[in-house]
C-alpha cells in the first residue's frame, strides 16, 4: 500500500510510449490491486471465504482512497474509471482464489 501511495504521489508517470503507456498503466492498475488483494488474503488468514471478502473490501476501499489522493497531486487526477479497473484486478484475484488455481505454501491451507 505504501508503494501504491508513493507512485500515486508522482506528478507524472508517463513512459512516453503513447497508446502503450495508457494500456500498460491500466494493466498495472489491475495487477497491483489484484496482488494487493492476494497479499491481504494471505495476511488475514486463516484462508477462508470471510478473509477473501475482507481482503477484497480492503483493496477496493484503498483503490477509492488512492484515486482521491491523486486529486491533491499536481499533474494527476482521480478517476472512477481507474477504480473500476482496480476492481477488475481485485475480481480476478478473487476468482483465482475461488477456483483454487493458487496453491498456498502454509500447511492447512
Amino acid at each position: 500500500m505504501a508503494l501504491i501511495y508513493v507512485l500515486s504521489a508522482q506528478p507524472d508517470l508517463s513512459t512516453g510510449l503513447g497508446f502503450w503507456d495508457l494500456v500498460l498503466r491500466k494493466l498495472a492498475h489491475a495487477g497491483v490491486f489484484g496482488a494487493l488483494t492476494l497479499l491481504w488474503f494471505r495476511a488475514l488468514g486463516p484462508l477462508t471465504p470471510r478473509a477473501l471478502l475482507a481482503a477484497a473490501t480492503i483493496s477496493f476501499l484503498y483503490a477509492i482512497t488512492d484515486e482521491y489522493h491523486q486529486t491533491s497531486v499536481t499533474g494527476r487526477h482521480g478517476s472512477l474509471l481507474d477504480v473500476g479497473i482496480d476492481a477488475i484486478g481485485i475480481g480476478v484475484a478473487v476468482l483465482l482464489v475461488r477456483s483454487r488455481r493458487l496453491e498456498w505454501a502454509s500447511a492447512g491451507s
